[in-house]
């Protein structure tokens, strides 16, 4: 093994355990809504810090890769997909621990049928879902499952579409509940956009694995349509 390979391998390990990391902080944001366990959103709020410090470290291990053994081909794609890959696990990471400050700013239990009615748990559970399987994807090497994340994040923005007049109807429904209605309302509002941070996730799997850049395909589409 060169010392170029093994550097890819430990910035490929540290890319995996940020994921799983980020991937836990989503599940816990779930879970502490769900139950109002307000020490285990503190949790999330606290583990911030552990994501932000791991998009530090794959940083700088990339710009070391790239100062001493300049990657090409498949090695320099696995170095710029680390790269966008960190940088929208850490903007996840955030997401996490906002929704969590949410939970720790309500004042009371959430509503059951309020979270029912409003689809969060709906939403929280796909974009759980949709994270850890991006992961799957990259760790097997599975772009087909990384295609999905395409379709799935439609459905979040469909939830998120529709929340706005699913609040009003909740609030009338439920007016001592309207404050904690309005964090339901912040969060479904943050949860669409770890639809779009799996997608572009999603994108960066398949540049690596296929060399192929998506972005660049839907401008020159879009260049065609016009």
């Amino acid at each position: 093994m060169t010392h170029l390979d093994s550097e890819l391998r430990i910035l490929k390990s540290d890319i995996l355990e940020m994921w799983r990391l980020v991937v836990g902080q989503l599940e816990k944001g779930k879970e502490a809504l769900t139950n109002f366990d307000r020490d285990l959103a503190e949790e999330v709020v606290e583990n911030e810090k552990r994501v932000n410090s791991y998009e530090l470290k794959i940083d700088k291990d990339c710009e070391n890769i790239f100062a001493l053994f300049q990657p090409v081909a498949t090695d320099l794609r696995l170095v710029l997909a680390s790269l966008k890959i960190s940088n929208n696990l850490e903007r996840v990471g955030d997401i996490a621990a906002s929704v969590a400050d949410f939970v720790l700013d309500a004042q009371q239990d959430f509503n059951k049928e309020i979270l029912e009615r409003t689809k969060i748990l709906e939403m929280y559970g796909i974009a759980n879902e949709m994270l850890a399987d991006t992961l799957e994807a990259f760790d097997s090497e599975d772009t087909r499952l990384a295609r999905t994340m395409f379709k799935r994040d439609k459905m979040l923005d469909k939830i998120d579409d529709e929340a706005l007049d699913l609040v009003y109807d909740c609030i009338k429904a439920y007016p001592e509940q309207a404050r904690n209605t309005l964090l339901v309302m912040s969060m479904i509002r943050k949860l669409e956009r770890v639809g779009d941070m799996s997608k572009n996730i999603a994108e960066e799997i398949i540049f690596y694995f296929e060399a192929k850049v998506l972005k660049h395909k839907k401008k020159k589409q879009k260049e065609g349509d016009e």
